[in-house]
C-alpha cells in the first residue's frame, strides 16, 4: 500500500498515468499504466462477443447430377451446418425431367439422410414449380 502522492510521483517518473482500476475496494486499487492503451483495451473487450448472424445457404442439384458431385455438395452443406447456417436444398427439374420427380425425390432423401447427424429437417421436401426444396437447420 503506497500513499497517493507517492504513487502519482512514481507514475510521473515513468511517463505513465495512475489509473484507479477498482474504486469500490477499500482501499481503492490503482495501477501505473498508459491510460490511452487501457481505454483501448476496455473498448476491445466489448466487441469480442459478436454473435454469429445465421444465413441461409443454398445447395442446387439436378436429377442427372452424378453421385460424386452430390457427395461434394453434401460435404459443402455439412460445412455450412457446422458453421451454424441453415441450408436450402434445391433439386431443379428441366423439360422432361419433370416426368421423373421420383429421381429428384431419391436424391433429396439421400442428401437429408447423409446430413441427419448434423442437421434437422426444418421443412420437408416439397415441389414448388419446377423445383423440389427442403430446408435444413443445424442441430443445437
Amino acid at each position: 500500500m503506497v500513499p497517493t502522492s507517492q504513487a502519482l510521483e512514481l507514475a510521473r517518473e515513468a511517463n505513465l498515468d495512475l489509473v484507479e482500476v477498482a474504486p469500490q475496494e477499500r482501499p481503492p486499487v490503482c495501477k501505473i499504466l498508459d491510460y490511452g492503451k487501457f481505454r483501448y483495451q476496455q473498448s476491445r473487450k466489448g466487441t469480442k462477443t459478436k454473435v454469429h448472424q445465421q444465413k441461409v445457404k443454398e445447395i442446387r442439384v439436378r436429377p442427372k447430377t452424378g453421385e460424386h458431385d452430390i457427395d461434394t455438395k453434401i460435404n459443402q452443406a455439412r460445412r455450412f451446418l457446422e458453421h451454424k447456417d441453415k441450408v436450402l436444398v434445391n433439386v431443379l427439374f428441366r423439360g422432361r425431367e419433370l416426368q421423373h420427380i421420383e429421381e429428384g425425390r431419391r436424391i433429396i432423401d439421400m442428401i437429408l439422410e447423409k446430413l441427419n447427424d448434423v442437421a434437422k429437417v426444418e421443412k420437408a421436401p416439397s415441389m414448388e414449380g419446377k423445383r423440389m426444396t427442403a430446408m435444413l437447420a443445424p442441430r443445437a
